[in-house]
């Protein structure tokens, strides 16, 4: 029996983002193996992992900082792992599994080698800017992705410019095999039509943020744009679901605190089901500086709700501007605002364009055919 070998970073977003991808690739005969660190910390998803009929293998891995002694254990371990299970197809996805996964694999002479680039995070900030510097880090991250990338036999992207920026960078050869598929798509019969019950439920108006609380998620834009409409319109509500992340670029604990002492935010902290806080909003907003394809706006969607969010990679391939929601320039605080208040000076835009983003989500990002279009790919 062939062996699909699955390295991922977070054990939390292995069933909730690649779940559907995985169960495909079991159906057609293979043996699935699964590598992530952090099992220790989060054992109930090594349960439904194995439960599934998964075989789990904890690895050492810090998924921030590039400690040279950490990534060299990390990938020694995904080099010894591979060799002992003798996996015939391995693809990682974030940024540690894609460059010490794909090393690992060359090294190990596995035969199919592919790798998901989800989102480009920190490793990237600011790479669309004119003046541009890259940091050291960035610089070793970049030098590390070329590496890495060059071992694989395909590059999948979830939208086409992470595809073109690493193509003008360098990362990419040009001769490099890439394939551009629609997110991690979503599972529109899990993620149903949440009808608005009362009229309230349009005419006081309740946006949403779900995200890591991170600078480049647009957190802040969004805590002043709430704070504007906040001043003109009282009776607007304004949700936040997120955790503060180890990351460079994290919200501080005292930020968030000020925010939601002045009443800013209903804070729901960090929730693994996010259907109730979809439910209970109107409008989902997501202020990214950018994306793979953002995943919770693909929830919102499905769930019959209008989208705010930036003109930014990964973002504009969720929204038809004016028909299922607004697209903003990034960091702009005034024109974020100016999309809210749309709604809420029309409020039969909320239904409107909520029904529209549901049609759109079952014509383009449907999870079964974003998988189907990657099996292809592979040549599965």
């Amino acid at each position: 029996m062939n062996k699909f070998l699955i390295v991922a970073s977070y054990p939390t977003s292995i069933l909730k983002f690649r779940g559907a991808l995985i169960k495909a690739l079991q159906d057609k005969g293979f043996e699935i193996h699964i590598t992530a660190p952090e099992f220790e910390i989060f054992p109930e998803e090594y349960e439904r992992l194995t439960a599934s009929g998964y075989i789990v293998h904890p690895i050492p891995m810090q998924r921030t900082g590039t400690n040279p002694l950490n990534d060299a254990k990390t990938l020694s371990a995904l080099y010894l792992l591979m060799r002992k299970i003798q996996p015939s197809h391995v693809m990682g996805y974030t940024i540690k599994p894609v460059i010490y996964g794909s090393l690992a694999a060359k090294l190990a002479r596995v035969p199919h080698r592919f790798a998901l680039i989800t989102g480009l995070g920190y490793a990237f900030q600011g790479a669309d800017e004119q003046n541009y510097k890259k940091s050291n880090l960035q610089k070793i991250m970049h030098k590390l992705y070329s590496v890495a990338l060059a071992s694989t036999h395909k590059v999948f992207f979830q939208n086409p410019d992470d595809e073109a920026l690493f193509k003008s960078m360098g990362i990419l050869m040009p001769n490099a095999s890439t394939t551009v598929v629609n997110g991690s798509g979503v599972d529109i019969s899990e993620y149903s039509v949440q009808p608005f019950v009362t009229i309230d439920d349009i005419l006081i108006p309740r946006f949403l943020l779900i995200a890591r609380l991170l600078g480049d998620k647009g957190v802040r834009e969004y805590a002043q744009a709430a704070k504007i409409i906040k001043d003109k319109y009282p009776q607007a509500q304004f949700d936040l679901v997120g955790w503060i992340d180890d990351n460079p670029d994290a919200i501080e604990q005292q930020e968030l605190d000020r925010w939601t002492n002045e009443g800013l935010f209903n804070f729901w902290g960090k929730l693994d089901d996010v259907k109730p806080a979809i439910a209970a909003s109107s409008i989902y907003v997501l202020p990214s500086y950018r994306e793979g394809t953002p995943r919770t706006v693909l929830e919102a969607m499905a769930m019959g709700r209008p989208i705010i969010t930036t003109d930014a990679p990964g973002c504009r391939e969720t929204v038809i501007d004016a028909y299922n929601g607004y697209l903003v320039p990034v960091k702009a605080i005034e024109e974020l605002a100016a999309a809210m208040e749309h709604f809420i000076v029309n409020p039969a835009l909320v239904i409107k364009m909520g029904k529209a983003s549901r049609q759109l989500v079952e014509e383009k990002f449907d999870v079964n055919a974003v998988n189907q279009s990657m099996l292809e790919a592979m040549g599965l």
